[in-house]
């Protein structure tokens, strides 16, 4: 059998059932639709959340209180002999290829300015912390370079707590309580929005030292360091251990690099991302369920048609490779249509619910497109094989 009649015999088939044709393709139309919606949502949130951490930086180390266990998390200053200090980041700040660093302490407290009153987030922080994160401030001046053992009684306020407090008037200069003491506004941010859950322009930040006593910690949450580009993150990191370790006798301390916080990052997303993809392909095994039951029954429609074709001299695998043909056809069919439809959709959500992100990946339209034709092939094997095992003469019988 010439390939050409093998086309014309799978494309003759499928033109004569036509309805038949294209209920079968819908169930595979429909499970690719739903895998190319769920990896597309998958993927995007992937990418977004990616974009959120790397807004920030990328030359960023972090070095948080206690040593990180085989079998658990950071056991934090519960189990450290020496928590993080003031003392330790400034210290940290003479490492090799180190720019800056930032202790950092966060906390809730009672914000009140002009006789208005609402409880806020409050950052303890550095004279760095706004270069180091690319932030950028509107009014004013970021906290300056004081002694970070006893700084002014300074505050930067976030680009919403500036207007839930001063409501369009200047708040440079202004006071302001922060958990009742008494704080001067040096500068005013501007907007950056939510990452990650939480609103960093309703904000207040203060010295570190300032957020120890308001908080009555010893301790401070995390130290951030910033090095230079372009030069080995190991070397950095082999430096800040050795000061540290120099400084408290023991490394009961865990570095975090910014590659490693992504990288563990990703490979939450991608399983998140393969778990939805594999959600949608649920919806493929049942169009296969399809294809084998309409095959099924093609057989059993067409066992004269096939007994006429063993007669005139086809082999029993040219039969097989005819319903096979059909199968794959359909399949292949079904899954375009659904790879339209899902990037159709997707692209609608896209426009329709802009803080919904999407975004498309070939890898994965290739696989739920390869995915539908090997289900279809699949499904088609056994009804191919019982089509192929007729005997000629019982098959002409057939009425």
């Amino acid at each position: 059998m010439r390939f050409a009649d093998l086309v014309r015999l799978t494309t003759g088939s499928v033109r004569a059932h036509r309805l038949r044709a294209a209920l079968t393709a819908l169930g595979i139309g429909i499970g690719v639709t739903a895998v190319v919606l769920l990896t597309s949502i998958g993927e995007g949130v992937h990418r977004f959340v990616v974009s959120e951490f790397t807004q920030f930086g990328t030359n960023i180390i972090s070095v948080t209180p206690g040593k990180t266990q085989t079998m658990g998390g950071s056991i934090g200053s519960l189990g450290n002999v020496r928590p993080l200090t003031v003392d330790d980041a400034e210290a940290l700040g003479r490492a090799p290829y180190v720019i800056s660093t930032n202790a950092m302490v966060q906390g809730n407290a009672e914000v009140e300015a002009l006789g208005r009153k609402r409880r806020t987030t409050v950052y303890g922080v550095g004279s760095t912390f706004a270069e180091a994160f690319r932030f950028e401030v509107a009014h004013g001046e970021f906290l300056p370079a004081d002694d970070p053992r006893a700084p002014r009684s300074l505050a930067v306020l976030g680009s919403k707590m500036n207007h839930e407090l001063f409501r369009g008037e200047s708040a440079l200069g202004k006071t302001i309580r922060v958990g009742g003491q008494r704080y001067r506004v040096a500068g005013v941010m501007k907007p950056k929005g939510t990452t990650l859950g939480f609103d960093l322009d309703d904000t207040v930040y203060i010295p570190t030292a300032k957020s120890l006593e308001l908080f009555d910690r010893d301790s401070v949450f995390e130290i951030q360091l910033r090095h230079e580009s372009g030069v080995s993150v190991q070397e950095v990191v082999t430096g800040v251990r050795k000061i540290l370790i120099a400084r408290h006798g023991d490394e009961d301390f865990t570095i975090t690099t910014q590659q490693q916080m992504l990288d563990t990052l990703g490979s939450v997303l991608s399983v998140l991302t393969f778990a939805v993809g594999a959600l949608g392909s649920i919806s493929l095994l049942v169009g296969g369920v399809g294809i084998f039951t309409i095959m099924t029954i093609g057989v059993s429609e067409r066992t004269a048609e096939i007994g006429l074709l063993r007669a005139l001299g086809a082999q029993k695998n040219q039969v097989l490779r005819v319903f096979l043909s059909e199968a794959v056809v359909l399949s292949a069919l079904g899954g375009i249509a659904g790879l339209l439809a899902g990037l159709g959709i997707a692209a609608a959500l896209d426009i329709a619910v802009p803080a919904l992100p999407v975004s498309y990946s070939p890898a994965f339209i290739i696989a739920a497109e390869s995915l539908a034709v090997a289900v279809g092939l699949i499904a088609g094997i056994l009804p191919a094989i019982r089509a192929a095992g007729l005997e000629p003469v019982e098959a002409l019988r057939t009425d």
